[in-house]
């Protein structure tokens, strides 16, 4: 028999990699909404929250760290992000391999729910899930406008899965899939299982040392992987 889960994927990294659009899309919001150039110079975006890297940013530059200043950043940044997405780039620019095949795959499974667990904006996830043909295979998720703390993004997960009709045996199997050790902590202060994949910043070493539950190459093997899944 299969058994029901929800599986709860990461963005960056682990479904695809936007040449880092969003780098320059926060950097330009930054200096233009608070006149700080290079705000982000230096910060490690992997596994961390936008809410997360705005508030570290705003404090290195002396500003107040309040509900007012985010809303004013967030509301500029969807739309530079749109404009830097259609850019080549630097670094790689793409769908993680396997990633769209292992979402289709996943569709034809009724007992297998999917949504989003990322560090982007709700509104920033979709600009670059539409841009790569992936946003209408996730109908809701958890986001860094829930919470600046990654770590409460399961729970805010399993309590929003009620309303999108998941049934109560998925959400005694929740695993998420992202690519670094943020995304593994926050599956295990969730009471989540974690599928890492080695696919953004950190190797398939590191990410056992993160206490992965499986570590993957990639997401390649869509028959492997579905195995892992169903």
């Amino acid at each position: 028999m299969t058994k029901p889960a929800l599986l709860l994927f990461d963005i960056d990294g682990t479904l695809l990699l936007s040449g880092r659009a969003g780098l320059r899309a926060m950097t330009r919001t930054f200096a233009q909404t608070f006149g700080a150039a290079d705000a982000f110079a230096g910060s490690s975006f992997g596994g961390r929250t936008d809410s997360f890297l705005l508030s570290h940013a705003l404090k290195a530059a002396g500003l107040p760290d309040t509900a007012d200043n985010h809303a004013r950043f967030r509301d500029a940044y969807i739309p530079l992000l749109a404009e830097e997405i259609e850019h080549p780039g630097t670094g790689h620019k793409g769908l993680m391999p396997g990633a769209l095949e292992l979402i289709e795959a996943l569709g034809k499974h009724d007992h297998i729910h999917t949504a989003l667990l990322t560090g982007n904006y709700r509104a920033a996830a979709e600009v670059k899930l539409t841009y790569f043909e992936l946003w209408d295979f996730f109908e809701w998720g958890a986001f860094s406008d829930d919470a600046a703390d990654r770590n409460a993004l399961v729970p805010i997960a399993r309590q929003r899965a009620e309303t999108y009709d998941v049934p109560p045996e998925a959400l005694e199997r929740v695993i998420v899939i992202g690519d670094t050790p943020h995304d593994i902590a926050c599956a295990r202060v969730g009471g989540a299982q974690s599928i890492a994949v080695a696919t953004g910043g950190h190797s398939m070493e590191e990410l056992r040392a993160a206490g992965a539950d499986i570590v993957l190459a990639d997401l390649s093997d869509t028959a492997q992987v579905l195995s892992l899944l169903i």
